[in-house]
Protein backbone atom coordinates (compact mmCIF):
# COMPACT_ATOMS: atom_id res chain seq x y z
CA UNK A 1 0.00 0.00 0.00
CA UNK A 2 2.71 2.50 0.91
CA UNK A 3 4.17 1.52 -2.60
CA UNK A 4 1.53 2.17 -4.43
CA UNK A 5 1.03 5.95 -2.51
CA UNK A 6 4.51 6.66 -3.32
CA UNK A 7 4.07 5.62 -6.78
CA UNK A 8 0.81 7.69 -7.33
CA UNK A 9 2.85 10.41 -5.42
CA UNK A 10 5.90 10.30 -7.92
CA UNK A 11 3.54 9.76 -10.96
CA UNK A 12 0.99 13.08 -9.80
CA UNK A 13 4.94 15.14 -9.16
CA UNK A 14 5.93 13.97 -13.37
CA UNK A 15 2.70 15.06 -14.58
CA UNK A 16 3.29 18.43 -12.67
CA UNK A 17 6.72 19.16 -13.63
CA UNK A 18 6.15 18.22 -16.95
CA UNK A 19 3.37 21.06 -17.54
CA UNK A 20 5.13 22.09 -20.47
CA UNK A 21 2.14 22.74 -22.59
CA UNK A 22 2.90 21.97 -26.11
CA UNK A 23 6.75 20.74 -26.25
CA UNK A 24 7.56 18.09 -28.85
CA UNK A 25 9.43 15.09 -26.56
CA UNK A 26 13.10 14.30 -26.84
CA UNK A 27 14.47 11.04 -27.46
CA UNK A 28 15.29 10.40 -23.76
CA UNK A 29 11.60 10.51 -22.56
CA UNK A 30 8.98 8.15 -22.91
CA UNK A 31 6.08 10.59 -21.67
CA UNK A 32 3.53 12.45 -24.35
CA UNK A 33 2.60 15.72 -24.56
CA UNK A 34 0.02 16.41 -22.24
CA UNK A 35 -3.38 18.20 -22.41
CA UNK A 36 -3.17 21.29 -19.89
CA UNK A 37 -6.03 23.36 -18.86
CA UNK A 38 -6.29 27.66 -19.57
CA UNK A 39 -4.33 28.75 -17.27
CA UNK A 40 -7.49 29.96 -15.04
CA UNK A 41 -5.44 30.36 -12.00
CA UNK A 42 -1.89 31.76 -13.18
CA UNK A 43 -1.08 35.37 -11.54
CA UNK A 44 -1.33 37.02 -14.65
CA UNK A 45 -3.66 34.75 -17.44
CA UNK A 46 -3.68 35.99 -21.23
CA UNK A 47 -6.65 36.93 -23.02
CA UNK A 48 -7.04 33.80 -24.17
CA UNK A 49 -6.91 32.14 -20.99
CA UNK A 50 -9.99 34.62 -19.86
CA UNK A 51 -11.90 33.67 -23.04
CA UNK A 52 -10.91 29.82 -23.29
CA UNK A 53 -13.86 27.85 -21.52
CA UNK A 54 -12.45 24.40 -21.42
CA UNK A 55 -9.13 22.26 -21.70
CA UNK A 56 -6.92 23.38 -24.56
CA UNK A 57 -4.33 21.27 -26.16
CA UNK A 58 -0.44 22.63 -26.76
CA UNK A 59 -0.31 20.59 -29.82
CA UNK A 60 3.95 20.95 -30.69
CA UNK A 61 2.90 20.60 -34.40
CA UNK A 62 -0.49 22.67 -34.88
CA UNK A 63 -0.38 25.24 -37.40
CA UNK A 64 0.39 28.53 -35.50
CA UNK A 65 -1.74 30.38 -37.74
CA UNK A 66 -5.02 28.58 -37.02
CA UNK A 67 -6.90 30.60 -34.07
CA UNK A 68 -7.83 28.58 -31.06
CA UNK A 69 -11.33 28.03 -28.43
CA UNK A 70 -10.45 31.65 -27.58
CA UNK A 71 -9.78 33.51 -30.81
CA UNK A 72 -6.63 34.73 -30.22
CA UNK A 73 -4.84 36.14 -33.11
CA UNK A 74 -1.58 34.96 -34.42
CA UNK A 75 0.73 36.74 -36.91
CA UNK A 76 1.36 34.97 -39.95
CA UNK A 77 5.22 34.55 -40.93
CA UNK A 78 6.39 37.16 -38.09
CA UNK A 79 9.09 39.49 -39.15
CA UNK A 80 12.31 39.73 -36.85
CA UNK A 81 10.44 43.14 -35.61
CA UNK A 82 7.29 41.59 -34.95
CA UNK A 83 9.66 39.17 -32.96
CA UNK A 84 12.00 41.75 -31.05
CA UNK A 85 8.85 44.41 -29.93
CA UNK A 86 8.99 44.54 -26.53
CA UNK A 87 6.58 45.42 -23.50
CA UNK A 88 7.20 47.32 -20.30
CA UNK A 89 9.88 44.97 -18.91
CA UNK A 90 13.14 44.71 -20.23
CA UNK A 91 14.70 42.01 -22.43
CA UNK A 92 16.89 39.58 -20.39
CA UNK A 93 19.62 38.33 -22.10
CA UNK A 94 23.02 36.57 -22.21
CA UNK A 95 25.66 37.44 -24.77
CA UNK A 96 26.58 40.36 -27.27
CA UNK A 97 23.94 42.77 -27.99
CA UNK A 98 24.66 43.00 -31.52
CA UNK A 99 25.85 39.41 -32.05
CA UNK A 100 24.84 38.56 -35.31
CA UNK A 101 22.04 35.45 -34.83
CA UNK A 102 19.73 36.04 -31.67
CA UNK A 103 17.67 33.10 -30.05
CA UNK A 104 14.68 33.93 -28.31
CA UNK A 105 13.58 30.90 -25.75
CA UNK A 106 9.95 30.97 -24.31
CA UNK A 107 10.10 29.11 -20.92
CA UNK A 108 7.86 28.53 -17.99
CA UNK A 109 10.03 27.48 -14.58
CA UNK A 110 8.24 24.08 -14.34
CA UNK A 111 8.52 22.51 -17.34
CA UNK A 112 10.87 19.23 -17.15
CA UNK A 113 11.89 20.02 -20.89
CA UNK A 114 12.90 23.30 -20.64
CA UNK A 115 15.39 21.85 -17.40
CA UNK A 116 16.84 19.16 -20.05
CA UNK A 117 17.51 22.22 -21.93
CA UNK A 118 18.94 24.23 -19.56
CA UNK A 119 21.14 21.30 -18.29
CA UNK A 120 22.01 19.51 -21.21
CA UNK A 121 22.05 22.15 -23.83
CA UNK A 122 22.46 25.41 -22.61
CA UNK A 123 26.20 24.53 -21.41
CA UNK A 124 27.18 23.94 -25.08
CA UNK A 125 25.41 26.41 -26.72
CA UNK A 126 26.74 28.98 -24.31
CA UNK A 127 30.86 27.69 -25.18
CA UNK A 128 30.31 27.46 -28.87
CA UNK A 129 27.94 30.76 -29.59
CA UNK A 130 27.14 32.96 -27.22
CA UNK A 131 30.77 33.31 -25.30
CA UNK A 132 32.27 33.45 -28.92
CA UNK A 133 29.82 36.64 -30.02
CA UNK A 134 28.33 34.45 -32.27
CA UNK A 135 24.59 34.15 -30.77
CA UNK A 136 22.77 35.84 -28.08
CA UNK A 137 19.50 34.33 -26.23
CA UNK A 138 17.03 36.34 -25.13
CA UNK A 139 14.81 34.25 -22.19
CA UNK A 140 11.29 35.02 -22.24
CA UNK A 141 8.82 33.98 -19.74
CA UNK A 142 5.92 31.86 -20.75
CA UNK A 143 4.66 30.25 -17.28
CA UNK A 144 1.95 27.36 -17.29
CA UNK A 145 0.00 27.67 -14.11
CA UNK A 146 0.31 29.49 -10.73
CA UNK A 147 3.17 27.79 -9.52
CA UNK A 148 5.12 28.89 -12.62
CA UNK A 149 3.33 32.11 -12.42
CA UNK A 150 4.28 32.66 -8.81
CA UNK A 151 8.11 31.95 -9.26
CA UNK A 152 8.27 33.68 -12.59
CA UNK A 153 7.12 37.01 -10.79
CA UNK A 154 10.41 36.53 -7.96
CA UNK A 155 12.44 35.65 -10.87
CA UNK A 156 11.71 39.16 -12.60
CA UNK A 157 12.18 40.51 -8.93
CA UNK A 158 15.70 39.63 -8.65
CA UNK A 159 18.84 42.29 -9.48
CA UNK A 160 19.37 42.01 -13.23
CA UNK A 161 22.96 40.73 -12.75
CA UNK A 162 21.36 37.78 -10.94
CA UNK A 163 18.42 36.76 -12.90
CA UNK A 164 19.93 33.68 -15.19
CA UNK A 165 21.65 32.07 -11.67
CA UNK A 166 18.18 32.04 -10.32
CA UNK A 167 16.41 30.97 -13.87
CA UNK A 168 18.91 27.71 -13.34
CA UNK A 169 18.34 27.29 -9.83
CA UNK A 170 14.36 27.58 -10.40
CA UNK A 171 14.90 24.68 -13.05
CA UNK A 172 17.86 22.63 -11.44
CA UNK A 173 15.79 22.71 -8.28
CA UNK A 174 11.94 21.68 -9.64
CA UNK A 175 12.07 18.89 -7.26
CA UNK A 176 11.80 21.01 -4.23
CA UNK A 177 9.30 23.63 -4.88
CA UNK A 178 7.10 22.37 -7.28
CA UNK A 179 4.20 20.37 -5.83
CA UNK A 180 0.47 19.85 -7.33
CA UNK A 181 -0.98 22.75 -4.51
CA UNK A 182 1.06 26.19 -4.63
CA UNK A 183 3.70 26.51 -1.84
CA UNK A 184 5.15 29.71 -1.40
CA UNK A 185 7.94 29.10 1.25
CA UNK A 186 9.45 26.67 -1.19
CA UNK A 187 9.78 28.67 -4.29
CA UNK A 188 11.18 31.92 -1.71
CA UNK A 189 13.61 29.28 -0.50
CA UNK A 190 15.26 29.09 -3.89
CA UNK A 191 14.98 32.96 -4.72
CA UNK A 192 16.77 32.95 -0.81
CA UNK A 193 19.73 32.00 -2.67
CA UNK A 194 20.57 34.95 -4.81
CA UNK A 195 19.87 37.17 -1.64
CA UNK A 196 16.12 37.93 -2.13
CA UNK A 197 14.98 38.70 1.55
CA UNK A 198 10.81 37.25 2.66
CA UNK A 199 9.98 41.11 2.73
CA UNK A 200 11.61 41.91 -0.95
CA UNK A 201 9.60 38.18 -1.99
CA UNK A 202 6.77 39.16 -0.45
CA UNK A 203 5.76 42.75 -1.67
CA UNK A 204 7.24 41.18 -5.08
CA UNK A 205 3.97 39.18 -5.96
CA UNK A 206 2.17 42.08 -5.10
CA UNK A 207 3.32 44.23 -7.47
CA UNK A 208 0.85 44.53 -10.22
CA UNK A 209 3.17 46.32 -12.71
CA UNK A 210 5.53 43.35 -12.83
CA UNK A 211 2.26 41.04 -13.30
CA UNK A 212 1.62 43.37 -16.19
CA UNK A 213 4.28 43.54 -17.84
CA UNK A 214 4.58 39.45 -17.33
CA UNK A 215 1.03 39.22 -18.74
CA UNK A 216 2.42 41.29 -21.70
CA UNK A 217 4.87 38.71 -22.98
CA UNK A 218 3.00 35.80 -22.51
CA UNK A 219 0.26 37.66 -24.56
CA UNK A 220 2.65 38.44 -27.15
CA UNK A 221 4.44 35.33 -27.18
CA UNK A 222 0.91 33.47 -27.93
CA UNK A 223 0.28 35.96 -30.61
CA UNK A 224 3.55 35.13 -32.19
CA UNK A 225 2.44 31.69 -32.08
CA UNK A 226 4.09 30.07 -29.06
CA UNK A 227 2.02 27.38 -27.66
CA UNK A 228 3.87 25.92 -24.78
CA UNK A 229 7.40 25.58 -23.36
CA UNK A 230 10.11 24.98 -24.55
CA UNK A 231 9.10 27.43 -27.94
CA UNK A 232 12.37 28.96 -29.76
CA UNK A 233 12.52 31.71 -32.22
CA UNK A 234 15.95 31.65 -33.96
CA UNK A 235 15.73 34.66 -36.19
CA UNK A 236 11.85 35.11 -37.22
CA UNK A 237 11.74 31.09 -37.48
CA UNK A 238 9.90 29.31 -34.84
CA UNK A 239 10.68 26.01 -33.46
CA UNK A 240 7.97 24.09 -31.44
CA UNK A 241 10.48 21.85 -29.98
CA UNK A 242 13.30 21.35 -27.31
CA UNK A 243 16.10 22.21 -29.21
CA UNK A 244 19.30 20.04 -29.69
CA UNK A 245 23.24 21.46 -30.25
CA UNK A 246 22.70 19.39 -33.89
CA UNK A 247 19.29 21.74 -33.99
CA UNK A 248 20.95 24.74 -33.42
CA UNK A 249 24.30 24.35 -35.51
CA UNK A 250 21.88 23.95 -38.73
CA UNK A 251 19.91 26.68 -38.02
CA UNK A 252 23.05 29.32 -36.77
CA UNK A 253 25.68 28.49 -38.93
CA UNK A 254 23.86 29.31 -42.50
CA UNK A 255 23.07 32.37 -40.40
CA UNK A 256 26.72 33.07 -39.88
CA UNK A 257 27.92 32.22 -43.43
CA UNK A 258 25.17 34.30 -45.19
CA UNK A 259 22.74 31.78 -45.92
CA UNK A 260 19.47 31.81 -44.92
CA UNK A 261 18.42 29.93 -42.27
CA UNK A 262 15.13 29.13 -43.74
CA UNK A 263 16.89 26.97 -46.86
CA UNK A 264 18.05 24.27 -43.84
CA UNK A 265 15.40 21.32 -42.95
CA UNK A 266 15.42 20.95 -39.05
CA UNK A 267 14.25 17.47 -38.19
CA UNK A 268 10.82 18.26 -35.82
Amino acid sequence: MMKSAALAAALLLSALVAGCGGSALTSTSSLSPEQTTADDNSPFPTAEDVASSGPERFHPFADPTAKPSGGREVIKDPTIEDVMLTGSLPEMSIGRADAPVTIVEYASLTCQHCRHFHLNTFPQLKREYIDTGKVRLILREFPIGKTSGNATIALRCAPPDKYLALHGKFLEQQSSWVSQEVRLDPIFKVAAQVGMTRDQFDACLKNQAMINGLKWVKDRGRKLGVIGTPNFFVGNRLVKKELTMEDIRAMVDPQLAGQTASATTVPN
